[in-house]
């Protein structure tokens, strides 16, 4: 961000600079816009009525949310252009309101600068001198948000209401007042009703946060901590990247499974085969399937490790096949298992133009992928399939595997033999 007064006011869009009083210019200089960073304070963007931010731990989220309800109060651009009087504080109970979005170390109370409000505890609200009031609401109560109105809402922790959709509701009809209603609504995400309809809606601003993209303001070692601990698991893509992680009921392999059967480098000990098996598309456009490459391997036990996912989208042939090498070259496999259904003795003679000394066994599926999944799914429940790592790509497209979507993507069926469990 700039780091002069100068060089602040260059920066923001000609309709923020040009409507700036001479009060707000002479405040902006110290104000958090010159310390934000842009997924925070989005200069510039046209931001729709309910704007939806989605963050890891850490992240910034309760700060968004008190900067943001502090500049509607002043009426500070670019997150409005005018003064709002009411507004409403919503979180999962009322002691979350006021440990974490008032009184906490981002809360409103802790940022707020100019004019400052009073916290009126047995009244439930903020008052600001300038006639600005927030009324605390918790999504415990649904019908506490009856007959208030507002011309603002922040929302904290949306995923976490046990009364959410009913609450939510509520409070849309008591966004009624002024030019333009809006609402802020920060959580981290969990795979809710109230989050999907949200995401799928036109009417609403969706911004990610990760948690590393804050690292300056977190304690030293924090993140690295967490990452070794969490990252790529279901449980650090939701609360550290602020990703929506959901299950189909209908795919073959849960997350919970996959990270069961997922193990550290080292606890594989040796392994007696190790194959590259690859699925290649259909077609050498672009806009063809991805071309899956899985490295696999089996142990003195008979267990399967799945060591490595390779697979790309490959504009021609030959990307593909140099990547299939590449890895049987590093993990000193065996040999590579291409499936030929799609492109008969090409695929043979593709590799060959790399490499022909790498040895190539040609397979031909004669059942659909879902056929082929379900005892490779079973071997899994089994604990007779791990994986050496976390895959996150190939663990999405496993559990969106499912008979009703008719997927076509890369699973780990592509270096088992076909129902019988071994590389």
């Amino acid at each position: 961000m700039p780091a002069s007064w100068s060089s602040l006011v260059s920066s923001l869009p000609p309709w923020a600079a040009e409507r700036l009083t001479p009060d707000q210019a002479g405040t902006l200089g110290d104000e958090w816009f010159a310390h934000g960073r842009l997924a925070q304070y989005p200069v510039g963007a046209r931001l729709k009525p309910t704007w939806l931010v989605m963050g890891g731990r850490g992240s910034g989220k309760t700060r968004l949310g008190a900067e943001w309800v502090n500049a509607l109060v002043r009426g500070l651009p670019p997150f409005t252009r005018h003064r709002y009087g009411r507004i409403a504080l919503v979180g999962e109970t009322l002691g979350d309101v006021r440990e974490v979005m008032i009184e906490g170390p981002s809360g409103l109370l802790t940022v707020s600068r100019g004019i400052r409000p009073r916290f009126e505890p047995s009244r439930r609200r903020l008052v600001w001198d300038n006639g600005a009031v927030a009324q605390v609401f918790s999504a415990e109560d649904p019908d506490s948000l009856r007959g208030p109105q507002f011309e603002a809402a922040w929302c904290d922790e949306l995923a976490k209401w046990k009364n959410g959709e009913a609450c939510f509701d509520m409070l849309q009809f008591g966004l009624r007042l002024g030019a333009r209603p809006v609402q802020l609504l920060t959580t981290t995400p969990k795979p809710v009703a109230l989050i999907r309809r949200l995401m799928a809606s036109t009417e609403v601003t969706v911004t990610r946060m990760r948690t590393e993209e804050n690292a300056n303001n977190l304690a030293a070692g924090f993140l690295r901590a967490v990452e070794q601990a969490y990252a790529g698991t279901r449980l650090g893509r939701q609360e550290l990247d602020g990703e929506l992680i959901e299950d189909r009921e209908d795919a073959l392999w849960t997350r919970a499974g996959l990270e069961a059967a997922t193990a550290r480098w080292g606890e594989a000990g040796p392994l007696s085969r190790i194959v590259v098996a690859v699925d290649p598309p259909a077609t050498g456009r672009r806009s063809s399937n991805a071309c899956g490459i899985v490295v696999a391997g089996r142990d003195g036990e008979g267990v399967a490790w799945v060591l490595h996912d390779g697979s790309l989208r490959a504009a021609k042939p030959e990307a593909w096949a140099a990547r299939a090498v590449a890895l049987y070259r590093r993990f000193q496999a065996d040999t590579i298992i291409a499936e030929v259904n799609q492109g008969g003795d090409m695929v043979k003679s593709v590799i060959a133009t790399v490499d022909a000394s790498v040895p190539v066994k040609a397979v031909r599926a004669t059942r659909g992928k879902w056929l082929r999944a379900e005892p490779v799914a079973a071997l899994y429940a089994q604990g007779r399939v791990r994986h050496a790592r976390r895959l996150p790509e190939l663990e999405d497209e496993m559990c969106e595997f499912s008979r009703a979507a008719k997927s076509n993507t890369k699973t780990t069926a592509c270096g088992l033999q076909r129902g019988s469990g071994k590389p």
